[in-house]
């Protein structure tokens, strides 16, 4: 293969606009910057949604209608790739652990996907990390991740599975085990955050390692480790993602002008690897998506 699939995610929710100018934050710039990243060489946009007000990371299916719309509406081809992640936080309380302290987001699993069944876009990421976070616990226990996995498929909607660390591909493998999650899997493997897998080239292809036989991966290495990840992925046979969600630097101590810059600079990269960007009409093919 010469065609690689570049996801370019856009914002994110931990990033705050303080750190970075051009973060996209009302549903307006995050439909200019998915549309500009598809001009640079994306074929697929992770969308994550924020309070237009504030720039906090936001649930609301208004916002996400509005984004989707302002894509489709275009006439971009892109494949639009919504996050899942939101509301899957908890941060226990000092005075009484079981209870939820200041920063909780954790909510139904239901209530997480409920943006996805409105809307059915192309992929929806689903994430099977329960782990240590920015001083907060990400919980995704094997119930609430077979509860998403149905609503998702049964909306006609394809998951990316999006996994952190070594025991959470055993954890899709069952999944996929059981048929939850139906076709060929397409696996989003995240390196670099801290108390997850190390972005080294070595944890890289032990996780790769684990993967079903003819699944589709892509990997991407958050800040400082985001080209040197992607660089690593393609030379393993994956796919890559970029974007301000996972980096806000196009090199050290510079930081990007937006989200078609990083993927601009990806885009090259592969080309010095003999690779090319493919077009979200290709991609579609290697993720066995329907056609537009």
């Amino acid at each position: 293969m010469t065609k690689t699939i570049i996801s370019c995610a856009l914002t994110g929710n931990l990033v705050k606009p303080d750190q970075h100018p051009a973060l996209p934050i009302t549903p307006r710039q995050i439909a200019d910057a998915a549309i500009e990243a598809r001009r640079a060489g994306a074929a697929i946009v992770h969308i994550h949604v924020r309070e237009p007000d504030t720039g906090l990371p936001s649930m609301r299916i208004d916002l996400y209608r509005e984004v989707v719309d302002r894509i489709r509406d275009s006439g971009s081809d892109l494949i639009v790739n919504l996050t899942t992640g939101e509301g899957g936080r908890f941060m226990p309380s000092e005075e009484e652990p079981r209870v939820a302290g200041p920063g909780t987001t954790l909510v139904h699993p239901l209530r997480r996907v409920e943006h996805v069944v409105a809307l059915r876009p192309d992929l929806c990421s689903l994430d099977f990390n329960t782990m240590n976070s920015a001083g907060q616990v990400v919980i995704n226990t094997p119930g609430n991740v077979r509860k998403m996995a149905e609503a998702i498929v049964g909306a006609g909607v394809k998951p990316e599975l999006e996994v952190f660390d070594s025991g959470d591909i055993h954890l899709a493998n069952d999944l996929l085990a059981e048929g939850l999650i139906p076709g060929r899997p397409f696996f989003q493997i995240v390196t670099g955050v801290k108390y997850g897998c190390a972005a080294t080239i070595d944890t890289l292809s032990y996780m790769r390692s684990l993967l079903p036989a003819g699944a589709v991966w892509s990997a991407f290495g958050v800040g400082r480790h985001s080209y040197p990840m992607l660089a690593g992925a393609k030379l393993l046979g994956g796919q890559v993602r970029v974007g301000m969600e996972d980096n806000i630097y196009i090199r050290r101590g510079q930081l990007t002008r937006g989200n078609a810059e990083l993927v601009a600079q990806a885009v090259q990269l592969l080309d010095l690897l003999g690779q090319e960007p493919a077009t979200p009409d290709e991609a579609r093919i290697m993720l066995d998506l329907p056609p537009r």
